[in-house]
């Protein structure tokens, strides 16, 4: 596969995946002093949201193969690795908090006495996601925008010969 599509790839689903979890950061300020009944009728917002799961495959799988054809272009791998470790990351805040509360509450149909602390750090997991999301998308747009590869020899020599140069006048005998 081509680089500049790995790079559209890898840009596209780290943008889908700021979609998701910028949802949850931007709701947060709005449900985290809800009541109880009222959080679990907001959190049956998200049934099918499991399928986000296949945008988050697509980001990882997308930059690490990006992470490797770019392996030997110091300028554009490391951009890239910052990118999946974002990504990579969101997972760990994924299967950490998210998951373990989703469990607890049965996908948030029943609530535990714990349940204030679960919602805690499942909104929070979510909101640190999406930074980490934002912070994937800056530094894969970071990679795009760099040049595909290192200038060589020939392209320092043509962009000297592009540079304009100092005319000078000569006086000239008659």
């Amino acid at each position: 596969m081509n680089v500049g599509w790995l790079r559209i790839l890898s840009v596209l689903f780290a943008a889908l995946a700021l979609a998701f979890s910028g949802a949850h950061l931007l709701e947060l300020p709005h449900k985290i002093g809800l009541s109880a009944s009222d959080y679990l009728t907001v959190q049956q917002l998200y049934r099918g949201w499991q399928f986000a799961g296949i945008v988050v495959i697509g980001a990882i799988i997308s930059t690490a193969w990006l992470a490797y054809a770019v392996r030997h272009e110091r300028r554009v791998f490391v951009p890239t690795i910052i990118a999946l470790l974002c990504i990579l990351g969101t997972q760990v805040l994924f299967w950490t908090f998210n998951f373990p509360a989703n469990r607890a509450t049965d996908n948030w149909t029943t609530l535990p006495a714990d349940w204030e602390t679960l919602r805690q750090r499942w909104e929070f997991a979510h909101a640190a996601s999406a930074l980490l999301n934002l912070g994937a998308l800056i530094a894969l747009l970071e990679a795009l925008l760099r040049p595909a590869r290192e200038s060589t020899s020939s392209d320092t020599a043509s962009a000297r010969a592009m540079k304009p140069r100092r005319l000078e006048l000569q006086e000239v005998e008659r």
